[in-house]
């Protein structure tokens, strides 16, 4: 049924802000909400400038993926990017939605169909690629800090099976996709109807997984986001009153990101999250309360950012649908 899937999205939802909910109530709401306090409105505002200046990476390393013939300014990908995650973050919707809306921008914006549906997936892979990179350090890290402590086993266990599982499964995604052309193709109609040839995507797909040194340029950048998401994570435990060491803060990170990739039916990772922030601080030293603290206080920095990102995308939207003007055909 059509209905199954937001069905199950819904209560996926439900299900994670009960949990956030149940969390937050089980530790206490005095010393989350003390420690929140400690960031102030100045804190708030110093993660939100940082997280701008993260996203510059995460649009660069978009840009340079596609041929510089079918590049636009590295402007219109910062926004697409942060439409993107925005939708991700602070909407119902699921990560593909927020692709599918980013590249939807980006053809608004004069991109071809085809480059903007396939420029997208290839970005996702390389951030993927770089992801595993991330994982791997979080988890060589995490393991010198907390190998001796009771509790840490299942979780190392866990990502241990994640990274040796990434991989190959990064493998296959390139292979479907350069070679399941039939399959893209007809998501691409699906979602981009302005892709008129199914062929013109295939080669966009051929022509951008065909530049290892474009692929690598974009890798490259996506890692140094992942690391910068750390950074942010250090800021913020410091901001709550954390004491914890940068390399502690960004193998957190990454062991984060990775609970939240593995939840990604659960929209906005709504209780993935904060569980995984309360779950982890213990590991490195630090009460369950701070690792809960730093949780809301990124999904309010979500909120500031994401808020007029998505007003922004419904604008573009809006004044096209009344216009009456087409996106550009391929």
């Amino acid at each position: 049924m059509k209905w199954a899937p937001k069905m199950g999205m819904a209560l996926a939802l439900v299900a994670g802000a009960i949990a956030a909910v149940y969390l937050v109530w089980s530790i206490g709401f005095d010393p989350v909400f003390a420690a929140i306090a400690r960031a102030g409105f100045g804190g708030l505002a110093l993660l939100c400038l940082f997280a701008l200046l993260v996203f510059v990476s995460l649009a660069v390393a978009w840009y340079f993926l596609l041929p510089p013939g079918h590049r636009r300014p590295v402007r219109e990908f910062y926004i697409a990017r942060l439409v993107r995650d925005s939708i991700a973050e602070i909407s119902p919707f699921s990560p593909v939605g927020g692709m599918v809306a980013a590249a939807r921008l980006m053809t608004l914006k004069g991109m071809s169909g085809a480059y903007a549906a396939a420029s997208v997936a290839g970005d996702a892979t390389t951030e993927a690629m770089a992801q595993v990179v991330f994982l791997a350090f979080g988890l060589g890290w995490g393991l010198t800090q907390f190998r001796h402590l009771e509790g840490s086993g299942s979780v190392t266990e866990a990502m241990l099976a994640v990274l040796l599982l990434a991989v190959p499964g990064i493998a296959l995604l390139i292979f479907l996709q350069k070679r399941g052309a039939m399959f893209a193709e007809r998501m691409a109609r699906r979602f981009f109807p302005q892709v008129q040839a199914g062929v013109s995507f295939h080669q966009a797909i051929e022509e951008l997984y065909d530049s290892r040194a474009r692929l690598a340029a974009s890798a490259a950048l996506h890692l140094l986001a992942w690391i910068g998401a750390g950074v942010g994570t250090f800021i913020a435990f410091r901001l709550v009153g954390g004491h914890i060491g940068v390399l502690n803060a960004v193998a957190l990170e990454a062991l984060l990101c990775t609970l939240r990739s593995i939840a990604a039916p659960v929209p906005a990772a709504i209780g993935v999250q904060e569980w995984g922030y309360a779950m982890l601080a213990p590991l490195f030293g630090l009460p369950a309360e701070m690792g809960l603290a730093v949780s809301l206080l990124k999904r309010a920095r979500e909120i500031v950012l994401g808020v007029p990102a998505l007003i922004y995308w419904q604008a573009i939207e809006s004044r096209r649908a009344f216009s009456g003007v087409e996106a550009p055909h391929v």
